[in-house]
């Protein structure tokens, strides 16, 4: 008998009235949140605007949760299309059943079109959603614990993770505890995120750079946390298909960090162009020019002579003038 373990919840939803509010959604909206908002923050940090990034997540996260969901319908078809299932459950994404790398992938779609519509670069856009997407995945892996679903191997660690019967392995069903692998993973894409955070502010990464360093780290992590699941998946050569995923993954991060690195150094020196003057509003630099043109007028009015003495002024007199006047006053010796 195991003196410790977690808990797992009883019920993975709750019912206000007819509505029903499920654990697995909250984790997921939570994480959505939370990337927008350390994002946001990035992103001005940067010298881009406010509300940018989630403009842009709008096209974003659409596009990543049919991707993830369809990454996690294709790979795992026979639970919906075999005999006896019904395909219908394909479209329940509430019950789980996202795959991150089809979520990435199709969601990078959706934000570059979200980036073209901004003029925005999308290596600049995704550098700084890096670390928040890491953090949004430490929060989605909960709602693989409101599902009880998506453990590892059976263990008798103290943080082992209790899962009731309905849900254990054919296997194992009298085993109750296992390994809590979204645990596991939601500390690791903290740290990734954590990783990220350090790198950027330390090397000053660009151009897409921040972003590779994330899905090269996250894939580590992601290797030997799935090979210690029991959840059925398929193989290829002794290894579960989102190993040799993770692998293929991995190699195209590193190989475009390196190549980003040599061809394109250094950070943007601008992420976001700059917003164009409304109509009616002076250019920058206009509300200079009628103080400019004014004091131009007034330079072109002045008299030439403006050195000249005022009326009032005391000058020297002309000697001819001063003895001619002299003169006049003078007796006449005429007869």
């Amino acid at each position: 008998m195991e003196l410790a373990f977690i808990p797992s919840p009883s019920h993975g939803v709750v019912h206000l009235g007819p509505i029903p509010l499920r654990g697995y959604a909250f984790c997921i909206i939570i994480g959505v949140f939370v990337a927008v908002w350390l994002g946001n923050k990035r992103w001005i940090a940067r010298g881009g605007r406010a509300g940018t990034v989630a403009d842009i997540a709008v096209w974003a996260v659409p596009f990543g949760l049919v991707g993830g969901r369809l990454y996690h319908v294709i790979t795992d078809y026979e639970l919906y299309f075999d005999k006896g299932k019904d395909w219908v459950d394909a479209f329940k994404i509430w019950q789980g059943g996202l795959g991150i790398w089809g979520a990435i992938a199709l969601g990078a779609v959706g934000a570059w079109i979200g980036c073209r519509r901004r003029g925005i670069a999308l290596p600049a856009w995704a550098d700084a959603l890096a670390p928040g997407i890491a953090l949004a995945q430490a929060c989605g892996r909960w709602g693989n614990w409101f599902n009880q679903e998506l453990y590892g191997k059976p263990t008798t660690l103290p943080w082992g993770l209790k899962i009731d019967a309905a849900h254990r392995p054919e296997a194992t069903p009298d085993l109750a505890t296992y390994h809590p692998t979204f645990l596991y993973e939601s500390l690791w894409c903290v740290g990734v995120a954590l990783l990220v955070l350090w790198a950027d502010r330390r090397f000053k990464l660009g151009h897409g750079r921040a972003f590779a360093l994330y899905v090269a780290a996250y894939t580590v992590g992601r290797f030997w946390i799935e090979y210690m699941r029991v959840d059925d998946a398929h193989h290829i050569l002794g290894l579960r298909l989102n190993d040799w995923t993770a692998m293929i993954v991995f190699a195209g991060a590193v190989l475009y960090f390196i190549l980003s690195a040599r061809l394109r150094p250094g950070r943007e020196t601008e992420v976001e162009p700059p917003l164009p003057p409304e109509e009616g509003t002076p250019a920058e630099g206009a509300e200079d020019q009628p103080a400019a043109e004014a004091e131009a007028d007034a330079d072109a009015a002045t008299p030439e002579a403006k050195d000249e003495p005022a009326p009032d002024s005391d000058p020297e007199s002309d000697p001819a003038e001063d003895k001619s006047a002299s003169d006049s006053e003078e007796p006449s010796n005429s007869h």
